[in-house]
């Protein structure tokens, strides 16, 4: 039943291509506040993996009272008519540009096909992905075209079988009126309120969406860090807010990087709503914070070093000569 997870996924030729939606944001992460509300069954293999931070693991040799280990959401062998299905919350409401039914290790017990049906609050479901075939261990995406928000989804799949993760990936949709009523300050580039790094120069060692995410880093995992630099330059991340503002007050923190912060950091800024990032190379970039220097495992705020505040809708941080930022924050007021 549960076949060598590197041989099959040779033999088979796992897809390993990118959509252009994988750069979008997990509207279903745990670490964003999604979750998994019910599931038909889940006998062997627990509902709330399906949306597990990481890629799926795989341990030969370890068993359950229930059967085999398996990282992701497992259901019994169906024997009555019908297919399993799993309902999920997402963290942020938003229109979803694609999916990853990711099925990685499952390889004769996976799904032969799935659907995926979305709601907005208490509406009905509605229809978004018809049900497609899936290929086990493997990254199986599928682009989206509704353009309506969503805030929950239910995965159908058919007849039964185990689904390592499921990431939704898509455009964060923020009720500004809400969210920064009276002029209150938020923080514009916070992945909540649609924040997003566009590009970086390099992340060996940490994802560049991990300095826009919720709380401080745990580690020194949960920061975008760079591989060391052996020649000339610097290192940089491009960062789009949420909305174009004007900026009161950047926090750069370098939790957890003790040995390998950088040594200063600087950032610019441009206004260039939607812009792609062909454009963003030519666009008019002016300064917003001149080089400061930075401290280890520190979170320095910057208010009145600030030498341009906007409106920008676009940040460029400069990391000199290179390192690790745990985090990034971007405190303004939308531009109206």
């Amino acid at each position: 039943m549960h076949d060598s997870p590197e041989t099959t996924r040779r033999e088979r030729g796992a897809d390993d291509s990118t959509p252009d939606f994988l750069s979008l944001a997990d509207l279903a992460s745990v670490r964003v506040g999604g979750r998994v509300l019910a599931a038909s069954d889940d006998f062997f293999a627990p509902k709330a993996n399906l949306l597990k931070p990481g890629p799926a693991i795989f341990v030969p040799g370890k068993y359950t009272s229930r059967g085999k280990w398996m990282d992701g959401w497992e259901s019994r062998r169906k024997r009555t008519p019908g297919h399993d299905w799993c309902t999920v919350q997402l963290g942020m409401r938003g229109v979803i540009r694609g999916v990853d039914v990711d099925t990685s290790f499952f390889t004769g017990n996976f799904p032969s096909h799935c659907s995926i049906e979305a709601r907005d609050g208490r509406a009905e479901w509605t229809m978004i992905l018809e049900q497609v075939e899936l290929r086990g261990d493997s990254h199986n995406y599928f682009g989206l075209t509704d353009g309506r928000p969503w805030t929950h989804l239910r995965l159908n799949i058919v007849p039964d079988g185990g689904v390592a993760r499921l990431r939704v990936h898509g455009d964060v949709v923020v009720d500004w009126k809400r969210v920064a009523r009276g002029g209150k300050t938020v923080d514009l580039a916070a992945i909540w309120n649609g924040g997003l790094v566009l590009a970086v120069s390099d992340m060996h060692y940490g994802a560049k969406d991990n300095m826009l995410m919720p709380g401080r880093a745990k580690n020194m995992g949960d920061g975008w860090e760079t591989k060391r630099r052996r020649g000339p330059g610097h290192d940089w991340a491009i960062v789009r807010l949420g909305t174009p503002g004007t900026i009161t007050r950047i926090e750069i923190d370098t939790n957890h990087f003790k040995g390998n912060y950088p040594d200063r950091a600087s950032i610019e800024g441009c206004l260039a709503p939607g812009a792609s990032l062909g454009a963003l190379a030519v666009a008019a970039w002016s300064d917003v914070l001149p080089q400061a220097k930075l401290r280890p495992h520190h979170r320095r705020l910057f208010a009145r070093e600030l030498v341009h505040r906007g409106p920008v809708s676009h940040l460029r941080l400069n990391i000199f000569p290179d390192g690790g930022v745990s985090r990034l924050r971007v405190h303004g007021t939308p531009a109206r």
